[in-house]
């Protein structure tokens, strides 16, 4: 049976069967015959891949066995921190001066990271330099804003407060040309800080505020689960979200 997905993304992405041979050092029959239902060794699955921007699963799903696919997702945690506070400033500016494509941030107010100026000019740098910068805060005047509010014990309307001052401190980051922004209306159970492949996901615990909660630094690895896992989540939030009336 071909490889249906296989040949769209080809086309989806502007790239020949033959191009795509030469790219990977292999003849171009070679190729024909991954589209016919061949399937790759997995080092050619990986950079046909990348190459295509897709996932290497959505390409050949069930190439790996669970267990391949447990391990691989093993490998996709550097480092567990048991409250985000414990987690080293220089962590945050690694994590952001390594994107090359997309800075994508998910929360509700995420208002420590609005506070840090040299992270906010790292941001704007980026952006500057055309990296895709994505914000997502949390509705101030919605429901699911309240509850947490409520939740963590600081009255109903601490989060909502503290989210406008957040997004009056990112004022240079949003004016920039390519950064946008959205509210949205989720019940957020956890904060997403992404860096092209790499992520910070920030757990959110009924009663402790998220500087006081779990933090994983993921790293996506080819095969693995968990930072797609997030990946998409982020991409599902963003586009349910809006944008803040005027913006």
């Amino acid at each position: 049976m071909s490889n249906e997905r296989l040949r769209a993304a080809l086309l989806e992405s502007g790239v020949s069967p033959a191009s795509l041979a030469e790219h990977l050092s292999v003849d171009h029959k070679t190729v024909e015959r991954w589209i016919a239902g061949r399937t790759p060794y997995r080092r050619y699955r990986f950079a046909i891949a990348v190459k295509l921007g897709v996932e290497e699963d959505y390409l050949w799903p069930g190439a790996l066995s669970r267990d391949q696919v447990t391990m691989a997702s093993e490998s996709e945690i550097v480092a567990i921190y048991p409250r985000r506070s414990d987690m080293a400033r220089d962590v945050w500016t690694r994590l952001f001066d390594s994107a090359e494509r997309e800075i994508g941030i998910l929360v509700y107010a995420g208002l420590f990271l609005a506070e840090d100026s040299g992270l906010q000019k790292l941001l704007a740098d980026k952006a500057r330099a055309g990296v895709r910068v994505r914000v997502l805060f949390g509705d101030p005047d919605s429901p699911e804003v309240t509850e947490r509010s409520s939740d963590e014990g600081i009255g109903d309307a601490a989060i909502g407060f503290k989210i406008r001052n957040a997004i009056a401190l990112y004022r240079t980051v949003l004016s920039i040309e390519g950064v946008e922004m959205r509210l949205h209306k989720t019940v957020l159970y956890n904060s997403i800080y992404r860096a092209d492949n790499q992520l910070l996901v920030n757990t959110h615990v009924y009663g402790l505020p998220a500087a006081q909660a779990p933090l994983w630094h993921l790293r996506k690895v080819a095969g693995g689960e968990i930072a797609a896992t997030y990946l998409e989540s982020f991409e599902r939030v963003w586009e349910s979200a809006t944008p803040p009336a005027g913006g």
